[in-house]
């Protein structure tokens, strides 16, 4: 490997290190990440059609792998500091982050037009997702904490990779797997990333052709449900049992707002910044 090669390599590397964000940061999309860096058409090629050049784009994705790992591990303890400490206050920043996105995608979501159906299933998608989303608990029990529960998350996460716009982090909040897993992160617990890889792995295999298919024959449709689903799930975050307020006073609440306008303002800029590299 001579030097060129090697500096393509960290390159690639620091790449995978800033998808990383994506995985962890609700309202942060790791597929707006990949498409701003250059990564998202090759990368969604690739798992679609693992058999055409898989030597060469396998080593080529290795070391954005090997960095979304290790900064997975490294990001993983501060945010969990964080919503140990201030989980309400962090919420809301996050729930800003995520309308901050809400414009750009359903500019999108109109890309090739929309009509009256479009917006009715946007509609049904709040009412019953929420409905659903907020008494599953009651419905199911808790979600437990197993093998299988972290393979859903690996498939949640994959697709925030393979649909750009959304955030998986807020579902995991809601389903009570995003607080073990910054855990698990944390410790780096291979109990917790392969289950989690071999989720993500499997969905990104699975879905990255079904998700070409629809998304050629029925893009509005997709985008409408998936901005249906961002919308419902990011008020379900701010609201109990997933927020606590209790001990919240007027000082949380001043500090909620600034970080939720900011948050606002982050979520844009990503928007701004996906469309401009798209």
């Amino acid at each position: 490997m001579n030097n060129s090669n090697i500096k393509e390599w960290f390159i690639r590397f620091f790449k995978g290190i800033f998808i990383a964000l994506g995985f962890i940061l609700p309202g942060v999309s790791g597929g707006v990440l990949a498409a701003i860096l250059g990564l998202y058409e090759r990368m969604l090629n690739f798992m679609a059609h693992l058999r055409q050049n898989f030597k060469k784009d396998f080593w080529f994705f290795l070391p954005v792998g090997l960095g979304g790992i290790a900064g997975i591990i490294l990001l993983s303890r501060p945010l969990e500091f964080l919503l140990v400490e201030y989980k309400v206050i962090i919420l809301w920043g996050f729930a800003g982050a995520i309308i901050g996105t809400l414009p750009a995608l359903t500019k999108e979501s109109g890309k090739y037009g929309r009509n009256l159906s479009d917006w009715i299933l946007f509609v049904v998608t709040i009412v019953v997702g929420g409905l659903f989303l907020y008494n599953m608990t009651a419905i199911f029990g808790n979600m437990p904490i197993n093998f299988f529960s972290w393979m859903l998350a690996g498939a949640l996460i994959a697709l925030g990779v393979i649909v750009p716009g959304l955030s998986p982090s807020n579902l995991l909040l809601y389903l009570g797997l995003f607080d073990p897993m910054l855990a698990g992160f944390k410790r780096a617990d291979i109990s917790v990333f392969l289950p989690i890889a071999l989720g993500g792995m499997l969905t990104l295999i699975l879905f990255s052709k079904l998700m070409n298919y629809l998304l050629h024959h029925y893009y509005a449709k997709v985008y409408h449900f998936i901005l249906g689903i961002v919308v419902v799930s990011t008020l379900l975050i701010v609201i109990p049992p997933v927020a606590d307020y209790s001990g919240f006073n007027i000082m949380s609440g001043f500090i909620s707002l600034i970080l939720f306008i900011l948050g606002i303002w982050v979520g844009h800029w990503m928007s701004s910044l996906e469309e401009k590299y798209k």
